[in-house]
């Protein structure tokens, strides 16, 4: 595995290495002592203050005081990185059921930031808190940010394969060692405008077709109402504090990225892109429903090569929204010639995804958001 950048010498560490700092407490047992921490992403509370979850990006933030912190997980499948006042300080790699410890920091107040790197969505991860080294403390939690931005998606939103720098992954530790969510655009956005946010991202699956057609008794509608997306029937509960002001969706690669194959439920393309358009308005009343008249609902679409179908969809369910009196959802279209597309798999890389994230920057400073 390559060194993670942006990692000081003395605090590198990967959960599966002897170097690590780490201890046997479990994620129960840290949450016993003091559960204080925020996130806005979508976790399903447990009874003994420990939190889990499965969908990429997501983070939680505390504060504490002292020469050291720890962090209490239970998941051997996903990656974290553990940032101290804003500069990353360790990556665990699938750390297992553990407390990782970053020590040797100046006696004093700092913020700490666990971020989930992965998608696994079958795998589900379990937080237990930050816990202060002997003679430190941890503080209050911060305060959530007025600004909410929610991200829907695929593998793009997700950030797959991002941080690989080539297509082929298989000879560099696979899809989940070369990604890293908290450097895809929406993630990049979000921290800029210093909003909370979520990535409900699922590789591979489209609005109503997944990737060449597979599993075709489910899209990613069948998930997006879950917490834990390895759950039949799990539902998140959205709390009265999330209020996204902003929903950006990038649904439809997979729907329009490969041809037909025989057997599939549509016969012809004018069909699947007819299904398509239904199960997006659809959607955009959830949402609507969900948040109100007042937030926006961009609905994004990307370059597909070979075809301008994607595009051409998104705009019509945009125009057609707005015909209906809704002004508030709007489209957007992101592309740029210098995309290189060396993620796994010809996916986005981090490079990609700085130039993505500043046209989003772009769209939504003109858009007449008050947050």
């Amino acid at each position: 595995m390559r060194t993670p950048r942006h990692i000081p010498r003395r605090t590198l560490v990967t959960a599966a290495a002897a170097g690590v700092f780490t201890a046997a407490t479990s994620p129960a047992q840290a949450a016993g002592a003091r559960a204080r921490f925020h996130t806005a992403g979508r976790v399903k509370n447990t009874a003994d203050g420990s939190v889990r979850y499965t969908w990429p990006g997501i983070y939680f933030e505390g504060r504490f005081r002292g020469t050291g912190v720890g962090v209490a997980l239970d998941d051997s499948d996903n990656d974290y990185d553990v940032q101290i006042d804003g500069t990353t300080a360790a990556t665990l790699v699938t750390p297992g059921r553990t407390t990782s410890w970053i020590g040797g920091l100046p006696d004093t107040e700092h913020r700490v930031r666990l971020v989930k790197r992965t998608e696994s969505p079958w795998a589900v991860g379990r937080f237990g808190g930050f816990v202060a080294a002997p003679g430190g403390a941890v503080l209050a939690a911060p305060r959530a940010r007025s600004r909410q931005i929610e991200f829907i998606g695929d593998s793009f939103t997700a950030g797959y394969g991002n941080v690989s720098g080539t297509r082929d992954c298989s000879s560099n530790g696979g899809v989940n060692r070369n990604t890293n969510s908290d450097l895809a655009f929406g993630a990049l956005t979000a921290r800029r405008l210093d909003a909370d946010y979520q990535l409900n991202a699922y590789s591979g699956l489209g609005m109503v077709r997944n990737y060449n057609g597979s599993s075709p008794d489910t899209d990613f509608r069948t998930y997006y109402d879950r917490a834990l997306l390895n759950v039949d029937g799990d539902v998140w509960r959205k709390p009265h504090t999330w209020r996204p002001r902003v929903v950006v969706l990038g649904l439809g690669i997979n729907d329009f990225s490969t041809p037909l194959n025989p057997g599939e439920r549509w016969t012809t393309q004018d069909q699947l892109i007819a299904a398509y358009e239904t199960a997006y308005h659809g959607f955009l009343d959830k949402l609507r429903a969900r948040y109100g008249p007042e937030t926006f609902l961009v609905v994004g679409a990307t370059y597909l090569a070979n075809t301008t179908t994607f595009a051409e969809a998104a705009l019509r369910i945009v125009q057609e929204r707005n015909r209906r009196g809704d002004t508030r959802v709007r489209s957007w279209y992101y592309d740029d010639p210098a995309l290189d597309r060396l993620g796994c798999d010809w996916h986005p890389s981090a490079h990609d995804h700085r130039i993505i994230s500043g046209q989003l920057d772009n769209y939504l400073a003109a858009l007449p958001l008050r947050w």
